[in-house]
């Protein structure tokens, strides 16, 4: 599924139809240019699920950890030279959890994340605004997940279109 945002309102609201299809255990894996908006979806999705603190990308920290609804661990893996780095940290306790995990850069510790996930690819657009999202799953489970994302977009571009009060 591809997604075109032109506006970063709108980047963030695509976080929040992605939250609205999430449950505790998901993995949401995020890859993409470097300042397309993997930290923008990550607090949008933290928003939806009840989280008010300042969502920051957790660079030096690897991972930082988010009470809301549902607990929020949000990893930021750039500066990992080394997939060891993260049983260092103890990922399984994490991956494993009852919690929504969100991984920007997930591209570099591939081979350890489960299976049952969301992959989104965030590259930046012709328009400085302009975003293009690739949503993808590698599993029938979480593509019906994916597919409720579309439809729940599909919903709000609609809504918009109409010109009508979007409670996003």
């Amino acid at each position: 599924m591809k997604i075109i945002t032109a506006r970063e309102k709108e980047t963030f609201t695509l976080g929040r139809c992605i939250a609205k299809v999430l449950e505790k255990g998901d993995i949401v894996c995020l890859t993409g240019d470097l300042g397309a908006g993997k930290t923008t979806i990550s607090k949008s999705i933290a928003k939806e699920i009840g989280i008010d603190e300042y969502i920051t990308s957790p660079t030096f920290t690897i991972v930082n950890e988010y009470e809301g609804k549902v607990k929020l661990n949000h990893f930021d893996v750039y500066r990992i030279s080394d997939v060891e780095e993260m049983y260092e940290i103890g990922y399984e306790e994490y991956f494993f959890s009852d919690a929504i995990n969100i991984i920007e850069w997930a591209n570099l510790v591939e081979e350890i994340i489960p299976e049952n996930n969301i992959w989104i690819d965030i590259r930046l657009g012709e328009d400085y605004n302009h975003r293009v999202f690739t949503i993808k799953s590698g599993n029938s489970f979480v593509k019906e997940k994916v597919n409720k994302i579309q439809n729940l977009w599909n919903e709000y571009k609609n809504m918009e279109e109409s010109n009508e009060n979007i409670v996003y």
